[in-house]
């Protein structure tokens, strides 16, 4: 079968760099760049409890992105095994089932849960986060019967959806209802990247949320604070026309478009601030939004959010923050802020003491109609087009893209 794997060494990842800084289609070149489309024996059924899945979408993340332009932190090295297949956003087909796999059998369209925590990986007593049910946070990502990998798509026993097959634990199966498209299917899983925040960390009656981007994310963010009745005004900063339009549409109240010396004015007319000017650098807000969702990762974005949040308010990181440069911290302190990081998803608490998973509750609130995501997996590529998907996602101002999709 056809798989799009990285696989990366000290020297393949030091020629990249520099070939990459020359020019960005380096990152893709076979012999240059860490990622490549290879031929590998579909996976066999390591034991009981374990299905064989057919993929019938493959979702393009962020976090891949910074994995095929070696931008992710080296701090996450330890968590991965190479060469592992790309794909943690998925939606497929049980092709074949062990004898002792619950919840899914042979045929059926199933999203997998790609967080590899203490139950897939075999591990008992489970680890004291896992217990608790925020498997995301496993103590054990690099132990067990699996080698090192935090997620379906960073694991090479699993494989990954950018494979025509991969490996799910039956833990991890989640049935999509008939009523869902493949491609609301698919976005359960960036759906539940943002309903994990805004659950756990919910808006007030009154407030003014900002979210800062309007990439999948942002967007899912908007998503989320509307499908959960949050009660408060939401403010978008978006890049592009086309994530206006979806944010908008997706339940914005305001969005803002400017760019470059326009944005600050912008921002701060939306949320009622007021700019004071410093000696040198940018202008300083003084008030604005009591949540704020950071959903890019990027030193100026973080720099925005922290800038842009009212003083004693609180900031979620909802980006793939890393190694962001030229942040001024000092509205941490200046203003007490709350600093948030989220990470995944796992179980959450909904009211009324109900436990689920949050891509089971993503699902859930899509098939009840208060979320309609399906739309933005605006663009779908064959595996084989894979340098071409990976383009469009990497350049969606141009290419109009917001969430790009591999059918293999």
């Amino acid at each position: 079968m056809k798989a799009v794997q990285f696989h990366t060494t000290i020297p393949r990842f030091v020629v990249g760099k520099l070939a990459g800084a020359v020019a960005r289609s380096a990152y893709t070149t076979r012999g240059v760049g860490s990622t490549r489309l290879v031929d590998v024996p579909v996976p066999e059924l390591p034991g009981p409890r374990w299905a064989l899945i057919r993929t019938r979408m493959g979702g393009i993340c962020g976090s891949d992105l910074h994995t095929i332009f070696l931008e992710s932190s080296p701090s996450t090295s330890p968590f991965a095994s190479f060469p592992f297949t790309f794909g943690h956003e998925n939606v497929g087909v049980v092709e074949r089932a062990g004898p002792e796999v619950r919840g899914a059998a042979p045929g059926q369209r199933v999203v997998v849960d790609p967080v590899l925590g203490c139950e897939v990986r075999g591990i008992e007593p489970p680890c004291p986060a896992c217990r608790r049910g925020d498997y995301q946070l496993c103590e054990r990502f690099t132990d067990g019967a699996l080698s090192p990998g935090m997620l379906t798509g960073t694991c090479r026993d699993t494989g990954g959806s950018w494979g025509e097959y991969f490996l799910a634990h039956d833990s991890q199966l989640i049935p999509v209802p008939d009523s869902l498209s493949d491609e609301a299917a698919l976005m359960a899983e960036p759906f539940a990247v943002a309903l994990h925040p805004v659950l756990r960390f919910p808006a007030r009656s009154g407030e003014t949320v900002l979210v800062i981007g309007a990439g999948t994310v942002g967007l899912a963010v908007v998503a989320a604070l509307r499908a959960t009745g949050s009660p408060g005004r939401v403010v978008v900063a978006a890049r592009h026309a086309h994530q206006a339009e979806a944010a908008r549409r997706l339940g914005a109240d305001l969005v803002v478009t400017a760019r470059g010396p326009r944005l600050y004015p912008a921002l701060a007319e939306a949320l009622g601030a007021r700019l004071l000017r410093p000696i040198i650098g940018k202008p300083v807000p003084v008030g604005g939004a009591d949540l704020t969702f950071e959903c890019v990762g990027t030193g100026p974005s973080i720099d925005d959010a922290l800038r842009f949040t009212r003083a004693g308010g609180r900031v979620v990181l909802v980006g793939l923050a890393s190694t962001p440069r030229n942040v001024d911290w000092s509205p941490i302190w200046l203003k007490e802020l709350q600093v948030q990081g989220t990470f995944c998803y796992g179980v959450e608490r909904l009211p009324g003491g109900r436990r689920i998973r949050t891509m089971a509750y993503a699902l859930e609130l899509m098939e009840q109609g208060k979320a309609d995501l399906g739309s933005l997996v605006t663009h779908r590529f064959p595996l084989e087009s894979w340098r071409e998907a990976i383009q469009a996602a990497a350049r969606k101002g141009p290419s109009g893209a917001v969430k790009v999709a591999l059918v293999p």
